[in-house]
């Protein structure tokens, strides 16, 4: 079993197949909304565990000027190569520093629960909330993890060069503590031979009402349903939701 950053680099070369389904057009106008409806329409942008830089790519086409952090050289070298106009950083969003604010901050793929602790997540939102301009924005989509059902499995497979691939990943919460699993399995077939990558990678589990009271000390913070197609409140009960939160001004 690999470490989750040694899975990554592994696979590097593999990131957007890997997320081959994922909508990040929606993704991206849907936060490019937000920003004009809550936030203060700026357009200096920076988002956090950017790997190969498939949402900033959408972001450079809205007119922003984008740059990129990522603890992963590798998933850096290939978003340089998609999108040379942005600034790229290799960082923990842990605690991470900007030489100038940005007007908006983001974090897609529930990649803000990759700080392994309440504690380095509480570092990370006072990281942002350092960064961003007076009525800037930080977005992110989390799982609340008393909804967590281990059972559950995302899957899809996918082909290239003559390659089938099938890729599963799912939540694991043991039901007590600060961590939860992301398990990920990525099975590649190619003329008869079979590979397999496995990870269990340890995450920060949060219940809303945490993470809510982790941001109100520095944010005005709406919680919204987790739909891309239409804004929305959370209506209460799902356990994925997408968070704006807006920086008071000083």
């Amino acid at each position: 079993m690999l470490s989750s950053n040694a899975l990554y680099t592994d696979l590097s070369t593999y990131y957007d197949l890997m997320c081959c389904d994922i909508n990040y057009p929606a993704q991206s106008n849907t936060v490019h909304r937000l920003q004009q409806l809550l936030g203060n329409g700026g357009k200096n942008h920076l988002d956090l565990a950017c790997g190969s830089a498939p949402h900033i790519r959408h972001f450079i086409d809205y007119g922003y000027q984008c740059s990129g952090l990522d603890i992963n050289q590798p998933m850096l070298d290939l978003a340089k190569a998609r999108c040379p106009q942005a600034h790229f950083m290799l960082q923990n969003m842990c605690s991470f520093t900007l030489d100038k604010p940005v007007d908006l901050i983001t974090c897609f793929l529930y990649s803000i629960h990759y700080n392994q602790s309440i504690a380095t997540l509480a570092q990370c939102i006072t990281s942002a909330h350092a960064a961003l301009t007076p009525g800037g924005m930080l977005c992110f989509n989390a799982v609340d993890k008393v909804t967590i059902c281990n059972n559950s499995r995302v899957r899809h497979s996918t082909m290239l060069h003559d390659s089938h691939f099938q890729f599963e990943s799912g939540w694991h919460y043991s039901g007590d503590g600060e961590q939860q699993s992301l398990k990920l399995q990525i099975i590649k077939t190619s003329a008869g031979q079979r590979q397999l990558w496995q990870d269990e990678h340890a995450m920060v589990a949060i219940s809303f009402a945490q993470l809510q009271a982790l941001l109100l000390p520095y944010f005005d913070v709406h919680i919204l349903a987790h739909n891309y197609d239409s804004i929305a409140p959370w209506d209460q009960k799902a356990g994925n939701a997408l968070f704006a939160c807006i920086k008071r001004a000083d």
